[in-house]
């Protein structure tokens, strides 16, 4: 799970040389100056969603069944300012990170903005999370072949609550935004499994958990995801 807060910063830089001047003489004795000054630096997060403008693009409570609810503890986001950009990638990944809700961490990388809720149905515990992150440049694409990579080495992990083998199975999954990677858990001693879905869209990757439903939460979690991706392209385009 992220920390409630998020240190915050202000793009204020701008670089600015100082004004050049060359004299020079010629054969008839006349001169010439010329100046020149550099253009401030390109801000980096220039066209990404802030977290405010990433949570508008989470699904309302209206997307989900009767019964559900959003947890209040876990509904966060990044607010109105950037923060920077890292990344951490473990030489082991930590494959307990998948049994959460933000389990995208188990990448190592974080952006400069995120948005996230989680809904639970109070009649039969089942939970749904979503969650948003927004990176750099190219980062977003990284951050998916990371994933992959991290899912290669958990075949399996154990259950903090049951003390049993999860097992972790993932494959690409076509039509969903730039790139998209579904996760299965299942546990013999669980009642339901789960499905993890990271989808990439341009410089954001949608993060959904589900074990809402007989199949391991799978049906919920692709419609989930395919209603974040097709938000966020409309929030880019109002942004």
């Amino acid at each position: 799970m992220r920390h409630p807060s998020r240190a915050a910063r202000t793009l204020l830089a701008a670089a600015v040389l100082p004004l050049a001047l060359t004299a020079c003489s010629s054969a008839t004795g006349t001169s010439s100056s010329s100046a020149t000054a550099s253009k401030p630096s390109k801000d980096p997060d220039a066209g990404l969603l802030t977290g405010a403008q990433l949570k508008k693009a989470l699904a309302p409570a209206s997307f989900f069944a009767s019964g559900f609810a959003v947890d209040p503890k876990g509904e966060r986001d990044s607010g109105t300012t950037y923060t920077e950009q890292s990344a951490a990638p473990a030489a082991k990944p930590d494959c307990t990170l998948l049994g959460g809700t933000s389990w995208i961490a188990i990448t190592g990388d974080s952006g400069v903005s995120f948005a996230q809720n989680d809904y639970v149905s109070k009649d039969t515990s089942e939970d749904i999370a979503q969650e948003i992150d927004t990176f750099r440049g190219t980062t977003a694409a990284k951050v998916m072949a990371g994933l992959k990579k991290a899912v290669a080495a958990c075949a399996s992990y154990t259950d903090s609550d049951t003390h049993t083998k999860v097992k972790v199975t993932g494959a690409d999954t076509t039509g969903l935004g730039d790139a998209a990677y579904t996760i299965t858990l299942t546990d013999s001693a669980w009642q339901n499994g789960s499905t993890l879905i990271a989808a990439q869209s341009g410089t954001d990757v949608v993060t959904v958990m589900s074990t809402d439903g007989h199949d391991n939460g799978a049906a919920t979690a692709k419609k989930l995801a395919t209603r974040i991706v097709t938000s966020l392209k409309d929030e880019h385009a109002h942004a």
